[in-house]
């Protein structure tokens, strides 16, 4: 059902994942060697092993930083497109298929026939919080030369993830598109573990192309160096106009053209942390975009926050969406 009442097409973009699920105890997480909470890329035959030492239950679902927003946008009646690179195999089958029945705009996909579709092993702790290993596969051959003007054409936001700052030609290549195409940029920085390894980059990009910036407690954190949130809120929106802060159960801090807001979390009890920022930004943006109050975006974010949270994986039941849209509308 069409939500959005101002003409608005969100681009997102990123890698085009699938999600591996499986629930693990803390001593699993210790046994790999993993950082808890963080994310690290590997390769297929690292996520094969891990996968052989399992002994839970796995499940698969379509995923991507960006590509849970624009999910959760399409849900919501926002046109959206995704551009990333998929293998040509059954996932990739399927992930389009998820996204295609969402009402979402294919055209921008690209392959590569040569890689497998990109997986992302998530294990999820009983505290709720998820350890991931990612293998990019056909999303890391994604390069400058696969961009062109015609993925912009009727866009007018792209939402970017903060994983692209690895590459940093790519990243680049994809905002001056951005910016030629007269489109609003917003960008999740994704990961405490991004922020670390692209500091020499990320002032300068958030300063010259993005238009709104998200960023956890622990991402604000790696970026101006003090756990002081709104220190972090402070910094950022000296390069950003729009700056949103998330602070898990605490709720969110945001500012927008110099006006401030702090908005709560929706308690309930989470069973899975999997896609909820990126969710959160999803109920955001839609807001945003179609001109909302700033304390509505947010409160909009905190309903799909506290919405995913709920369920394993990045997926918001069919049966829910309903009642979302419907808390949205009013």
């Amino acid at each position: 059902m069409p939500m959005s009442a101002k003409k608005i097409k969100v681009l997102g973009v990123g890698s085009p994942i699938l999600d591996i699920l499986v629930n693990v105890d803390d001593s699993f997480i210790t046994s790999i060697k993993a950082a808890k909470g963080g994310m690290e890329l590997t390769d297929a035959a690292s996520i094969e092993g891990i996968l052989g030492k399992l002994k839970g239950r796995t499940s698969v679902a379509p995923g991507g930083s960006s590509a849970n927003t624009v999910f959760g946008l399409a849900q919501l009646g926002v046109p959206t497109a995704f551009l990333g690179k998929t293998g040509d195999d059954k996932q990739a089958a399927l992930y389009k298929n998820t996204y295609e029945r969402m009402g979402g705009d294919l055209s921008m996909f690209k392959l590569n026939g040569k890689v497998a579709t990109g997986r992302c092993l998530s294990m999820i702790t009983p505290d709720s919080e998820r350890t991931m290993r990612t293998d990019l596969g056909a999303a890391a051959t994604l390069v400058p030369e696969d961009i062109t003007d015609a993925d912009f054409k009727g866009i007018t936001h792209v939402h970017a993830e903060g994983y692209l700052l690895f590459n940093e030609k790519l990243t680049r290549a994809i905002l001056e598109h951005a910016g030629k195409n007269n489109c609003t940029v917003s960008l999740d920085l994704s990961s405490f573990g991004v922020v670390n390894a692209c500091k020499g980059i990320l002032a300068e990009l958030l300063e010259k192309y993005v238009d709104i910036v998200f960023a956890n407690e622990d991402e604000a954190k790696a970026f101006c160096g003090s756990d002081d949130p709104e220190k972090a809120l402070e910094v950022l929106s000296g390069l950003c106009s729009t700056v949103a802060v998330k602070l898990g159960k605490k709720g969110a801090i945001l500012r927008s053209s110099g006006k401030t807001a702090k908005v709560d979390a929706e308690l309930v009890k989470a069973v899975d942390t999997t896609g909820a920022g990126d969710l959160w930004q999803a109920g955001f943006l839609y807001g945003f975009l179609n001109g909302r109050a700033l304390e509505d975006c947010g409160r909009f974010g905190s309903i799909l926050g506290a919405e995913v949270v709920q369920v394993v994986g990045a997926a918001i039941p069919e049966k829910r969406w309903l009642e979302i849209r419907k808390r949205i509308a009013g």
